[in-house]
C-alpha cells in the first residue's frame, strides 16, 4: 500500500508550489499530456467511463497480479485528472486498489475546483478503476 501513497505524495508536492488554480490546472493538463496514448483499438464503447461528461476511455490489463491501467479523453483537464488516478493506480493488486485511500484530490484541492459534472466524473473514473479491480480479484 506505501507504493500507492508514496505516488500521491509525489503529486501532492508537485501541486505545492502553485497557489494560484490557473497554474494547478497547467499542470494537471500537462500530467494528461505527458500520458502516453491510449491506442485507438482500446477506444470502443466498453471502454467508455459512464457519468463522465467528457468522452473518457479506461483499458485495464491484468498481467502477474497486477493491474495496468491506459486510458485518454476528449477533454484536456480531464485527460489530466484520469493520467493522475492511472498514475496512482496502475500497477498494483486488486486488493491494494480496492484499499486505497485516494487522499491526494483533496489535498491538492481538486475537489474544491472542480465544476459539478466533472466531480461526477471524476467519482465515475474511481468507481469503474475499482470496479476492474473488483472484477479481477475475483477471478483471482
Amino acid at each position: 500500500m506505501s507504493k500507492i501513497n508514496d505516488i500521491q505524495d509525489e503529486i501532492i508536492e508537485e501541486f505545492e508550489g502553485f497557489t494560484d488554480w490557473m497554474d494547478r490546472y497547467a499542470v494537471i493538463i500537462d500530467m494528461g499530456n505527458a500520458m502516453p496514448a491510449l491506442d485507438e483499438k482500446y477506444k470502443t464503447a466498453d471502454n467508455i467511463i459512464e457519468g463522465c461528461q467528457s468522452r473518457v476511455w479506461l483499458q485495464a490489463d491484468y498481467d502477474a497480479g497486477k493491474l495496468h491501467f491506459t486510458a485518454d479523453s476528449d477533454a484536456i483537464i480531464v485527460k489530466g485528472i484520469i493520467s493522475m488516478l492511472v498514475r496512482v493506480l496502475s500497477g498494483h493488486t486488486p486488493a491494494e486498489i480496492l484499499d486505497a485511500d485516494l487522499y491526494f484530490i483533496d489535498r491538492i484541492g481538486l475537489h474544491d475546483h472542480l465544476s459539478p459534472t466533472r466531480s461526477n466524473g471524476l467519482v465515475a473514473m474511481i468507481k469503474k478503476i475499482k470496479a476492474y479491480a473488483l472484477a479481477f480479484q475475483a477471478q483471482a
